[in-house]
């Protein structure tokens, strides 16, 4: 059983009268003019000392409806190597905070989800909405209630939204750099016909980075097109710039899932990475360190990017979805430089 509350020891807890503390766990604090943040104190401290585990035992409701206390993050699908690499960073940061953290995977063709974007108030003290998740309807439904959310890796940007991005112009620029140390020029860039509007505007900060090499030959750009499975691209004109008169002497690629696919290829038809043609993506994968030859590619700074998005949830909810003050935060990505692209010339 939970040791008995007392509205007066959570009172000198946060040095405030037993007179706020009453009126806010009766729900009467917006009556008398308290601030949304002292609330929260109040709330987060009762929910810390057992007042709504006191309540649950005697089957009692409290006037007060008790804040989750958890962060939910809205994903297009859980299967995806970002996902999986920054959920324990976030696990980590809501933890030190007191906040729990659930995964919510959208289905796109479940009629029901507009439905569910209503709901989740009741379950969620804040959304962090991640990717092509943070669709206009979305955004629209959760900003015309002043709900908590933050967009993580998303260029949907209606007015200002709270964001943190990867600046993937800056890591085009990483890209480029390296392959001109490297002395390469003819240049393939490798990526899916299939993805968004974004990542194509990824592709092209990359082929803007690469073309300012001096003495480069002008990179080309493939855009690969899925065949009998997901896994299964349509590579001959691809193949073609392997051969004479352009033959490639360095790929980047643009997404992690090309990754295999594209090593695969050069493996059939016997060119050696990086003895033939140096490989560069320009997304981190499952694996690329323990590959029979070990990627170089782009890797986001994940813990940062964590700590930064859950003080930025955590602003909004202090602040009831109306904070205003919003901030675009972008990170820059790192280089790890592997054995696939070569050595220093």
């Amino acid at each position: 059983m939970s040791k008995k509350f007392k509205n007066k020891d959570l009172a000198a807890r946060l040095g405030v009268s037993g007179t706020l503390v009453s009126l806010v766990l009766n729900n009467k604090a917006d009556q008398h003019g308290i601030s949304k943040d002292t609330q929260e104190r109040v709330l987060a401290m009762a929910r810390q000392m057992g007042y709504f585990n006191m309540i649950a035992e005697k089957n009692e409701s409290s006037p007060v409806e008790e804040t989750p206390g958890v962060i939910g993050m809205l994903v297009e699908t859980a299967c995806d190597y970002f996902i999986a690499s920054i959920t324990p960073h976030l696990e980590k940061s809501l933890s030190e905070i007191g906040m729990g953290f659930s995964i919510i995977a959208k289905d796109p063709n479940d009629i029901r989800f507009d439905r569910m974007i209503g709901a989740f108030r009741k379950f969620y003290s804040g959304m962090i909405l991640v990717g092509e998740a943070a669709d206009d309807t979305t955004i629209r439904a959760l900003r015309s209630v002043d709900y908590p959310f933050v967009l993580l890796e998303s260029n949907n940007m209606q007015g200002r939204l709270n964001s943190v991005n990867t600046d993937t112009a800056a890591g085009s620029r990483i890209i480029a750099q390296h392959v001109e140390k490297l002395g390469y020029k003819n240049i393939i860039i490798a990526a899916d016909k299939g993805f968004s509007r974004s990542q194509k505007n990824t592709t092209a900060e990359m082929e803007d980075a690469l073309s300012q090499i001096r003495d480069i030959n002008k990179p080309v750009t493939i855009w690969l097109e899925g065949s009998t499975s997901e896994e299964e691209f349509n590579f001959m004109h691809f193949e073609t710039l392997l051969r004479p008169p352009f033959r490639a002497d360095a790929i980047v690629v643009m997404q992690s899932h090309l990754i295999y696919p594209v090593m695969r290829l050069l493996r059939r038809r016997k060119l050696r990475v990086p003895q033939d043609v140096a490989v560069i993506s320009a997304e981190d994968g499952a694996g690329f360190d323990i590959m029979y030859t070990p990627l170089t590619c782009l890797r986001k700074p994940l813990p940062s990017m964590a700590v930064k998005v859950v003080n930025m949830i955590w602003s909004e909810i202090k602040n009831s979805g109306k904070g205003k003050f919003k901030r675009q935060v972008t990170t820059t990505p790192e280089l790890v430089i592997r054995d696939s692209c070569g050595t220093l010339k």
